[in-house]
């Protein structure tokens, strides 16, 4: 028994003295070739889930019920007023636009000072040149006051009805005919010409070059206070408005009155183009009061079609 012991005592005693003796070699060897880890490893995270992508806005539509409805609410009110009237609206913000009677033609009265203005610039383009000190003298009083002289001096610098004329052409008003021998108020338009006429005023394509554009907008913005009516109804509060109005009782139509109304009216989520023109009308206040009414009529049916396509859906 004791030789028992001593031999496995004097084999631990080798094996130990072997392993210090061997160093890494020895450690080396008795490193397991895989152990598994202290730590669980953590359950595999579920896969993301994507945020939805927000609806698209939808476009504003300005529908076939809504126009129809506006068109007979426009003919009932109409009926009871004297003389005939056509309107025209485009929101330059979502494309949306509204004509009523569109195809008649009315005599312009001093809306057509625009168009003079227009010309104008036009020629001081092609000469390369800014308007001189006297131009934009009368020019100003021509929009901002509708002085008649002053529309006269310059319809006769800028070459008269032919002058007139070629410009026209050029911006393709195609239903616009001037007046003949100095008769600028007896030009004949339309309200689809006279949109036309203001886009050359808003319109970066416009052959009227931006400084041009401005201009001319910022004289149909500072109008006497006494001929801010019309197409402004067509606004709200804080709108901003450029317009040129026109008011004339004309012989031809036994001194009933033609009264008009072309402009811009901005808001924050409107750019409204407009153009309203009346014929025989019983005088200028009731004139004044069918193109007003109709305005407020045309810009709030599209103020509620830009609202409704805009308001957020419930989820």
């Amino acid at each position: 028994m004791v030789v028992a012991v001593c031999v496995v005592v004097s084999t631990v005693w080798f094996a130990a003295a072997r392993s210090r003796t061997t160093g890494a070699s020895s450690a080396a060897a008795f490193v397991p070739v895989s152990s598994p880890s202290a730590t669980p490893s953590p359950p595999p995270s579920p896969s993301a889930v994507p945020t939805p992508s927000p609806s698209p806005t939808p476009k504003p539509t300005f529908t076939k019920s809504a126009r129809k409805n506006l068109t007979k609410r426009l003919g009932a009110y109409l009926d009871g007023r004297s003389g005939e009237l056509s309107v025209q609206i485009e929101d330059l913000k979502t494309g949306l636009s509204y004509g009523y009677n569109t195809k008649q033609r009315h005599a312009t009265a001093s809306i057509v000072k625009a168009d003079i203005l227009v010309t104008l610039l036009l020629r001081a383009q092609r000469d390369k040149r800014g308007l001189n000190a006297n131009e934009r003298a009368l020019a100003k009083r021509m929009i901002t006051a509708s002085d008649n002289d002053a529309a006269t001096a310059l319809w006769n610098e800028v070459g008269g009805s032919a002058g007139v004329a070629a410009a026209n052409k050029k911006l393709r008003l195609r239903n616009t005919a001037p007046g003949p021998a100095g008769y600028w108020g007896a030009t004949m338009t339309t309200v689809a010409d006279q949109i036309r006429l203001l886009k050359t005023l808003t319109s970066a394509k416009s052959p009227v070059n931006a400084k041009n554009r401005a201009y001319a907008l910022d004289l149909m913005g500072d109008v006497l206070s006494s001929q801010d009516w019309g197409v402004s109804a067509a606004g709200g509060r804080g709108d901003t408005t450029a317009l040129k109005n026109g008011w004339l009782p004309r012989a031809v139509d036994g001194g009933l009155w033609t009264i008009n109304s072309i402009g811009r009216v901005r808001g924050d989520d409107h750019d409204y183009l407009i153009a309203v023109l009346t014929t025989r009308d019983h005088s200028m206040g009731d004139g004044i009061a069918t193109v007003e009414h109709v305005s407020e009529m045309v810009g709030d049916a599209l103020s509620k079609a830009i609202s409704t396509s805009t308001a957020p859906k419930n989820p």
